[in-house]
């Protein structure tokens, strides 16, 4: 969620005075910020992922276990501990809507640089790590999507009854709600204006013996709030790019991986004590958020009302949170074929400032959504100086890829922040490999992709029907996906056909027909010969720019992991917890997830991210070095002078340790240490895992200098 305003925000009916105001201001902001910085270009590769954690509060003597509401707490508690370290790589800790949920970042963005692409995981393994320092003894912090008992009986630590001002949840109290003011006026407001609360509904999985299909022919798992899907956690990657039109093609090209890459991290099965027919929470969110009039939603009549956006009546035919409806690229604009509403006014200021035909489209429909949440004090503000009526609406879009302008700077000391590309879709996976393995993948397909002139462009039409088959169970195996059959460009037309025969002459129409359903096998690996593959096309570029030996050792395993993946030799979370939860002892085969299999699922889930746990069927031969608590946080070389009192209260703790059997060179503190009591050198080995790496320097008597590699 990053940085959040203080202030008092607006009722919804306070508020409406004030919306037409904010979008047509956030508009003259986008404006003000395009033409201060359209010029911006040879900015350097800089990029960044965002992981949400979960707090759960375990009962070992009772079997149970339930949200945490101690994330602000936590936060912090984590915060304040990387102020006091001033370390030169660390983390940052960030609100998320959710009070049991954390989302950490790190301080600085990964450069562009293989390196960088091992440096994801080692910062991720850290922040695991950093957070386990801040739980209580009883208390644990998966990187699961969803609580499997969210909504379910008590589920909160502290309980509470369900419902509030708030959501008037039927299951979900409001002290799941982040307490900054902005998370429960967000809830409230996307209620008021959407007339009722909101209504969700995934489709419930049929087992054996579900008794909801003896009554009912598709019988689905009902919530009422936002939290169910604002609770859900993901993996993001944002990306800086060179210039402007580089962000504007990669937005467009990112868009068509968004289903793909939502399938092949699928780990959504489970939703409110059931198994669901679904295995992502896409749609549940989507629907969580949906502040759309009935009218809007074509599903009735509404009272128009002029002071909303298409005054509450204009159809919407997408919830607020859902893909993309335009391409925003000049060249991409003959894919974008379905609905994308618009609001004309805005269209025609736009233009008439200067701002180009797709740009103007993309803006428009992003300002057919009225602000959500806006703050008592702050509706005038300078135009110039400000983009928070932008922000207000920009990042309350939330779609599967979103396109970022540079923000204001603070002060004339703030770091420089070019044109940036966020991909939204997928996601979070149990481990950190996993988490880093799908972050190093994306940035070296955007780099692929530039460097080969790469096109993944497909009609927006079939990204839409992607998204939809991403959602079935175990997709990666069982669906097929539209995608591009030849994704190099038209000078190679000639080279492919000399090395694949069977490929037919690219002519007008041949061209115009160049989709086609592939496996996830081969969009991702490959298919035939005119279909290179994405992991292959990663290798190729690997090997053009030279990748040291270093990074490729830890890169080649992300990639295999991509790659048995989507081949099936791996499953995905999703596949394997479905398959936990079918296995366990305490499973009816009714579709019904007890509080004893949750229990158990979501320790099998922490243990297998903290390494304690093997887990083949989703890491093959890949071993999770353990994390733990300690060690986590970089300790100073203190250089203050020692006191009398605390210099002879040092000695005396040394001088009670020295004994015989420690020999010439033993340590201050001896434990878990191995000795030996022989005339000769004493050999030790010293092992940093904290942050995944094993280093290993043995004292010896045959190597130069004592020391032995």
């Amino acid at each position: 969620m990053g940085l959040l305003k203080v202030g008092t925000p607006l009722h919804w009916k306070d508020s409406l005075e004030h919306c037409n105001y904010v979008r047509e201001h956030g508009i003259l902001q986008f404006i003000a910020t395009y033409r201060r910085l359209k010029h911006l270009e040879n900015d350097r590769l800089f990029y960044g992922d965002e992981i949400e954690y979960s707090m759960l509060k375990v009962d070992e003597a009772n079997r149970t276990v339930k949200i945490s509401l101690r994330g602000p707490e936590a936060m912090e508690a984590l915060r304040k501990s990387e102020q006091v370290i001033h370390a030169f790589r660390g983390c940052t800790w960030h609100q998320e809507y959710g009070s049991w949920m954390l989302e950490g970042t790190p301080d600085l963005p990964y450069g562009g640089y293989t390196m960088s692409l091992t440096s994801v995981e080692q910062n991720m393994r850290l922040r695991r790590g950093r957070l386990l320092s801040a739980l209580a003894r009883d208390e644990i912090a998966p990187t699961l999507v969803t609580f499997p008992l969210m909504g379910v009986g008590e589920f909160t630590s502290p309980s509470a009854p369900p419902g509030g001002e708030a959501s008037q949840s039927d299951f979900v109290p409001d002290v799941c709600i982040n307490p900054h003011p902005r998370f429960g006026t967000l809830t409230g407001n996307i209620r008021r204006r959407r007339g009722s609360k909101v209504d969700i509904r995934v489709p419930l999985y049929q087992d054996v013996k579900t008794p909801e299909f003896q009554t009912t022919k598709d019988p689905q798992i009902h919530m009422d709030c936002m939290a169910f899907g604002m609770g859900c956690c993901c993996l993001q990657v944002t990306f800086q790019a060179s210039d402007i039109d580089e962000s504007r093609l990669l937005y467009d090209q990112l868009a068509n991986l968004a289903p793909i890459m939502m399938a092949l991290t699928a780990a959504t099965p489970v939703v409110k004590g059931r198994l669901a027919s679904t295995d992502v929470r896409w749609s549940l969110i989507s629907q969580s958020v949906d502040d759309r009039t009935p009218a809007e939603r074509g599903e009735g009549t509404s009272e128009a009302n002029p002071q909303m956006a298409g005054s509450g009546v204009k159809r919407q035919s997408k919830s607020r949170y859902d893909s993309i409806s335009c391409y925003i690229h000049p060249a991409s604009e003959i894919y974008s074929d379905i609905p994308c509403e618009i609001d004309d006014d805005l269209l025609a200021l736009l233009k008439k400032e200067g701002i180009d035909e797709t740009m103007s489209c993309h803006m428009a429909h992003l300002f057919t959504r009225d602000p959500l949440v806006i703050f008592e004090g702050h509706v005038e503000v300078d135009d110039l100086a400000t983009t928070e009526h932008f922000e207000s609406i920009q990042s309350t879009n939330w779609q599967t890829v979103r396109w970022k302008p540079p923000p204001t700077k603070a002060n004339a000391c703030a770091p420089h922040v070019g044109w940036r590309t966020e991909f939204r879709s997928m996601e979070v996976q149990l481990t950190d490999f996993e988490n880093a393995a799908f972050t190093a993948f994306i940035v070296i397909v955007t780099r692929a992709i530039l460097v080969f002139n790469l096109t993944l462009l497909s009609p927006l039409s079939k990204v839409d029907e992607n998204m939809r088959r991403a959602h079935g169970m175990d997709a990666v195996r069982k669906s097929k996906f539209w995608f591009r059959k030849h994704i190099l460009p038209d000078d190679t037309d000639d080279f492919m056909l000399q090395k694949c025969p069977e490929q037919q002459p690219l002519n007008a129409e041949a061209k115009s027909s160049q989709f086609e359903e592939m496996t996830m096998d081969e969009i991702m690996n490959g298919k035939s010969c005119y279909f290179p593959g994405l992991v292959p096309l990663c290798y190729a570029y690997l090997e053009h720019i030279g990748c040291d030996e270093t990074s490729f050792r830890r890169i080649d395993e992300y990639l295999k992991l991509i790659k048995a993946r989507a081949t099936g030799h791996q499953v995905t979370p999703a596949t394997w917890m479905r398959s936990f939860v079918h296995g366990h002892k305490d499973y009816k085969q009714d579709s019904v997830v007890s509080e004893s299999i949750a229990y158990d699922l979501v320790h099998a889930c922490n243990d297998i991210g903290l390494g304690k746990r093997a887990c083949p069927e989703l890491l093959g031969d890949v071993k999770i070095e353990p994390i733990t608590a300690h060690g986590q946080y970089e300790t100073p070389l203190y250089g203050e002078r020692l006191g009398p009192e605390e210099r002879r209260g040092l000695l005396d703790k040394i001088m009670l340790r020295a004994s015989e059997c420690d020999g010439t060179f033993s340590p201050p503190s001896s434990a878990g240490m191995r000795r030996q009591t022989s005339g000769h050198l004493v050999d030790r080995e010293f092992s940093n895992k904290s942050r995944g790496f094993e280093v290993t320097m043995e004292i010896s008597e045959e190597s130069p200098g004592g020391y032995k590699a």
